[in-house]
C-alpha cells in the first residue's frame, strides 16, 4: 500500500480508509491531503447487500445501473452527483491542450467577470458563481483569487467552498496543503477520487455558473471529470491558446478529444495575442502566428474563436496580488477583450440552457 512522501512509519498507507484518520496520521503533513481522498471502497462498486441496499435506495434499476457503467459512472454516483448539482444552472470547462497559455488566469477572470456582471446587478439579483480548481498538481488558483493561507471548513451539509466575494465560491486541492510549496504527489486513481469528492460533497448551493479549470492536456483529470458531469449536464468547454504552432498543435488534440467525448466546444480563446505599447502605441507579435494562429485554426476545424486576448503586464501582477485585473484595469484593451468573450459565453450557454428545455 503506497505511503504518502515524509509519512510516519506508522503510516496505514494512502489508499486505506484510515489514511489522514488514523492516530498514526496525526502531525504528517500530508493528513489533510489524504484525509480529503480516503475513503474505503467506491460506494458505485458496491456488491452484495449493501450495493443493493444503496441501490434501492437512489431507485435505480440493473439497467440503469448497466447504462451508467458504460459511461464510466456507477449508477449510484450518478445519483449522487445528480443530487449536489442540481442548483448549478450552467457548467463551463476551462481547457489548454499546452501548459503556460494563461488557462488559469482566464478561468480567474471568467469567474470574477461573471460576478461581477454589471448587467446582472439589478436589486437583489447578481450571478453566483463558483469556481473549481482540479489541476491538483498545480493549484493556481488559490493564489490568482487571493485565497492563499485559506482552508476548507466542513458543516452538516459537506464542504463548504472559500469565498472571495458573497457570490463567488472557490474550491481548491491548494486549500487541502499545509504549504503553497508542497507538492501532490497521487496516481490517476487517487486525483479521480478526489474530483469526485470536490463534486459530491462540496455544498455549492444555488449556482448559476460552475468553472472548472483542468490541468493542460487529455490524461486522467479530464476523463474524469467529463464522466462524472455527464450523470448532469455540461454547457461546453472553452479552450485556451497561445498564436504561435506549438501551441496550436495540441489544441488540436484538445479539440479532437471534446469531439471524441462528445464535450461541445463553447469556442477558443487566443491568449497573448500581440502586445501594444503603452508609450508608442505600437503592436509587436511577441507570439507570431506562423501558421495563421488560432483563427486558421478555427476556420479549419469549424470551431467557434470566441476573441483574442491582448498582452498586459498588468494582468500578471493582479493575479500575484490576488486581484482582479478586470476592476483594476478597466480600461484596458485586455479587459474590453475578456468582456466581450465572456458575453459571447454567457450568450452561448443561455441558449444551450433554452435548447436543452425544449428537449425535455
Amino acid at each position: 500500500m503506497a505511503e504518502a512522501p515524509g509519512a510516519p512509519e506508522e503510516c496505514p498507507g494512502t489508499g486505506s480508509a484510515q489514511a489522514g484518520r488514523a492516530a498514526a496520521c496525526q502531525g504528517c503533513p500530508n493528513q489533510g491531503l489524504c484525509a480529503a481522498g480516503a475513503g474505503g471502497p467506491d460506494p458505485g462498486e458496491c456488491r452484495g447487500r449493501e450495493g443493493t441496499a444503496r441501490r434501492a435506495r437512489c431507485g435505480l434499476t440493473g439497467g440503469a445501473v448497466r447504462a451508467h457503467r458504460r459511461r464510466g459512472v456507477s449508477a449510484v454516483e450518478a445519483a449522487e452527483l445528480r443530487a449536489r448539482l442540481r442548483a448549478v444552472r450552467h457548467t463551463v470547462l476551462v481547457l489548454s491542450g499546452k501548459g503556460g497559455v494563461g488557462k488559469s488566469t482566464f478561468s480567474a477572470l471568467l469567474a470574477h467577470g461573471l460576478a461581477a456582471d454589471e448587467t446582472k446587478q439589478v436589486g437583489w439579483f447578481v450571478f453566483q458563481v463558483a469556481l473549481l480548481d482540479i489541476d491538483i498538481c498545480g493549484p493556481s488558483i488559490p493564489k490568482m483569487m487571493g485565497l492563499e493561507g485559506e482552508q476548507v471548513h466542513q458543516s452538516g451539509s459537506g464542504w463548504s467552498p472559500v469565498y472571495v466575494e458573497e457570490n463567488l465560491g472557490v474550491m481548491s486541492v491548494g486549500f487541502l496543503l499545509s504549504s503553497p510549496d508542497d507538492a501532490v504527489i497521487w496516481r490517476g486513481p487517487k486525483k479521480n477520487g478526489l474530483i469526485k469528492q470536490f463534486l459530491r460533497d462540496v455544498d455549492w448551493g444555488e449556482v448559476d455558473y460552475l468553472i472548472v479549470d483542468t490541468p493542460p492536456g487529455t490524461s486522467d483529470e479530464h476523463l474524469s471529470i467529463v464522466q462524472y458531469l455527464s450523470a448532469t449536464h455540461i454547457d461546453g468547454a472553452v479552450i485556451v491558446t497561445t498564436p504561435q504552432e506549438v501551441s496550436l498543435q495540441d489544441v488540436r488534440k484538445e479539440i479532437n478529444f471534446c469531439r471524441k467525448v462528445k464535450l461541445p466546444i463553447i469556442g477558443v480563446v487566443e491568449n497573448m495575442s500581440g502586445f501594444v505599447c503603452p508609450k508608442c502605441k505600437n503592436e509587436s507579435q511577441i507570439f507570431p502566428p506562423t501558421t495563421g494562429g488560432a483563427e486558421k485554426m478555427c476556420q479549419n476545424l469549424s470551431v467557434s474563436l470566441l476573441g483574442k486576448v491582448p498582452l498586459d503586464p498588468q494582468i500578471g501582477k493582479s493575479c500575484d496580488r490576488g486581484q482582479s485585473f478586470l476592476a483594476e484595469a478597466p480600461e484596458s484593451p485586455a479587459t474590453l477583450s475578456y468582456r466581450s468573450i465572456i458575453q459571447r459565453i454567457q450568450e452561448y450557454c443561455e441558449q444551450h440552457h433554452l435548447q436543452e428545455e425544449k428537449i425535455m
